[in-house]
């Protein structure tokens, strides 16, 4: 029986139909942008495995920082302890995070990361003897599956079988070209009739709605219009931290900062769980109090792993480095060529760029759905080409490791351009 066969009898897949799905491809190995299947098929990773992998797979850097932590201290909790992997990687953060943000919460990954800064959001104006309880996210927006999370997200076949059970959040336009002061009048509006707590973006990228962009000068009149209200701030960095945009966070592209950051994804380098939601000191203030009712009560088991500190510590070293900024100039310069290569295309409608990020619009007859006829025909087109691409309904992207190679780009380009011919 194969591993594939195996894995049937089991375990459950995130967002899979099992009835309908196909078997699981077993991966036994992994390195730089390439991974093999059990029966030794090369794959190029061509979204990092759902974006975790900048600095490839297997890679040795960070194993070793991870080997030497496990044979030190592998994990103590967090609760009323301290250790010096989880004080080092705040030092390093804040070398690079926006200079309003002064504290960090650790967590799992991106879903509790966001579940913190909501909840903080909303305890926040509750510690001050306001009653405050909506959140404002975008149309579209995915900021997770845990319960606030979910509710901010607006992809509603993720979140249909709960409706009414979620806290109430009410949703405006992107600022894409052209509808702008569409989404400003929006937000002014919402704010006005509304108790509004926080607004909740995915900055400048909204990756599950298909790498949808737009400019930094919209989000900074948003969080303008959000701070002459009195209304927080969060950053949903979990897909574009640590590079991704072409900077550090996509924040840096702003004049304005947010009030809270959620960062994950690419944290470890795609080897350990781990997330943290960064603060202003006001808000942080807000909480301390001789009043123990005041206090944020959320916490994790693996709260600040120290094994997943140092994994931290050992790609943050890799990101600051000349040959991994190199690497991201090159992808994102790759993928500018491609884009002026295949935008005139027939059956592309749009094409977009920023950092490693670039994504393509399928011409199609009528509406695809998210997991639709279309998009499994190129996911399967991929897959048999060697190539892992997840599209999503008519929108194809790539968002791959910073160590991949101009000729493993250039094979993904192709195959991307050979699928149009399916479609």
């Amino acid at each position: 029986m194969t591993l594939s066969e195996r894995d049937l009898k089991h375990n459950w897949h995130p967002y899979t139909q099992h009835k309908t799905a196909q078997k699981s491809i077993a991966i036994t190995k992994g390195e730089g942008a390439l991974l093999w299947d059990e029966n030794n098929k090369e794959y190029i990773d061509a979204i990092a495995s759902w974006w975790v992998n900048p600095y490839g797979h297997s890679n040795k850097f960070i194993a070793d920082a991870i080997y030497k932590q496990l044979t030190t201290l592998e994990h103590v909790l967090f609760g009323g302890f301290t250790h010096t992997p989880a004080v080092e990687l705040s030092e390093k953060l804040m070398e690079i995070l926006p200079n309003n943000q002064q504290k960090l919460f650790f967590t799992d990954n991106g879903s509790t990361a966001v579940e913190v800064a909501i909840k903080v959001a909303l305890q926040y104006f509750f510690n001050k003897g306001e009653k405050r309880t909506t959140i404002i996210a975008f149309e579209n927006a995915f900021h997770g599956d845990t319960f606030a999370a979910m509710a901010a997200s607006g992809i509603s076949f993720f979140t249909e079988a709960f409706q009414g059970m979620l806290i109430d959040v009410i949703r405006i336009p992107v600022p894409v070209k052209g509808q702008e002061h569409i989404s400003f009048q929006t937000l002014e509006e919402v704010i006005k009739n509304n108790n509004c707590a926080g607004f909740i973006f995915e900055p400048l990228i909204q990756g599950a709605a298909g790498m949808v962009m737009y400019e930094p000068v919209s989000l900074d009149e948003l969080i303008r219009i959000c701070q002459k209200n009195k209304v927080l701030t969060i950053a949903d960095e979990v897909m574009t931290g640590f590079g991704k945009t072409g900077k550090n966070f996509a924040c840096d592209y702003l004049s304005e900062k947010p009030d809270m950051m959620c960062v994950s994804k690419a944290l470890t380098g795609g080897t350990i769980p781990m997330a943290i939601t960064t603060f202003t000191q006001d808000i942080f203030d807000a909480f301390y109090d001789d009043d123990i009712n005041k206090a944020l009560f959320h916490g994790h088991t693996f709260t600040a792993n120290p094994t997943g500190c140092a994994a931290a510590l050992a790609s943050l070293a890799l990101l600051q480095t000349p040959e991994m900024q190199a690497n991201i100039a090159r992808v994102h310069q790759n993928h500018l060529a491609f884009q002026k290569h295949i935008e005139s295309h027939p059956k592309v409608t749009t094409t977009r760029v920023l950092g490693v990020v670039f994504a393509l619009e399928i011409k199609i007859e009528s509406a695809e759905s998210y997991y639709g006829t279309l998009r499994n025909k190129l996911y399967d087109f991929f897959i048999e080409n060697g190539v892992v691409l997840r599209p999503v309904g008519n929108i194809v992207y790539i968002l791959p490791p910073y160590v991949i190679t101009d000729a493993q780009l250039q094979k993904v380009y192709e195959v991307v351009e050979n699928a149009l011919e399916i479609a």
